[in-house]
């Protein structure tokens, strides 16, 4: 490659706690050769420099100063940077969740591929399967994406869970103002509820490398159900691994991890990714046979 390169130049980063295993900068470096860019993407480990979410705005400040042309955020700083944007789009508004930050025009504007990347990821690996009642786990920065997308797929009521019962309160109100009364609610008895459910949605840590082990009792799974994750490393969760064990469909991570960075490419670079070849790039590093979600056929 010549010094003299005049390819479109992005840099961007993924800011997060525990990432040095992700996958996503292969990803979108990968889909920037292809396109002809000349695409440089970085991980912040917040957790290996020994920081918190307090060092965001520094943090933001650093990338502009450096010439980045976005960032990706992820666990625990989905929330937590909003304070230091300059503007959210409708959906990371909305959702009170960013997972990508454009910097251009010395401005920092907010936006969330994650409720995308969800639904898209699930509407080509679980379009059939029934959706009146969903029990989810997890109401943080992703949960509130999951849920925006499994209201937006058709769910009629979604039965949210969290450790924080505020937080699953404050979420099943919100989606409850802008999709309908009653069709989420803060749950407040697993059993019960998975029960009455057809599906379950992991949207908690649980099932990370970092954080094994399942997410609720396996007792409370049954053969009817289908069970998706949105953790992608490993690609099959515990969760997903016993659920597989009862004859449950299963959806695992890899859809949503390949979407949301579809969406993500698209902001930074105002070029359309091919989704097909990210999602085959992305098995092949998972070290799947298959892609995590079907591709469209064309």
């Amino acid at each position: 490659m010549s010094s003299w390169d005049t390819r479109p130049a992005i840099l961007a980063a993924l800011i997060g706690s525990g990432i040095q295993a992700s996958l996503t900068p292969a990803l979108h470096e990968r889909e920037g050769a292809e396109q002809a860019l000349r695409y440089v993407y970085r991980l912040v480990d917040i957790e290996r420099l020994g920081l918190g979410v307090e060092a965001l705005p520094d943090l933001l400040r650093g990338a502009e100063r450096m010439g980045f042309t976005g960032l990706n955020i992820t666990h625990p700083c989905k929330q937590a940077v909003i304070p230091f944007l300059d503007e959210l789009s409708e959906d990371a508004r909305a959702l009170g969740a960013v997972n990508t930050v454009v910097l251009r025009d010395r401005r920092r504007i907010g936006h969330n591929t994650d409720w995308w990347g969800f639904a898209e990821g699930f509407r080509r690996g679980l379009p059939d399967v029934r959706r009146e009642r969903v029990v989810q786990l997890g109401a943080g920065g992703a949960g509130a994406a999951v849920a925006h997308a499994a209201l937006t797929l058709g769910v009629d009521r979604l039965a949210v869970f969290d450790v924080d019962a505020a937080k699953s309160a404050a979420l099943a109100a919100d989606l409850s103002a802008r999709f309908g009364a009653g069709r989420a609610v803060a749950g407040t008895d697993l059993p019960a509820a998975m029960a009455a459910a057809d599906g379950l949605i992991n949207c908690t840590p649980t099932g990370m490398a970092k954080y094994p082990g399942l997410p609720l009792p396996a007792a409370l799974l049954r053969p009817a159900l289908w069970v998706a994750e949105i953790v992608y490393f490993p690609l099959e969760t515990e969760l997903l691994r016993a659920a597989r064990a009862l004859g449950c469909r299963t959806l695992d991570g890899g859809g949503m991890a390949v979407f949301q960075a579809v969406g993500a490419f698209r902001l930074f670079t105002g070029i359309e990714p091919d989704a097909g070849r990210m999602l085959r790039h992305f098995a092949a590093m998972a070290g799947t046979s298959r892609p995590s979600a079907r591709p469209e056929q064309p």
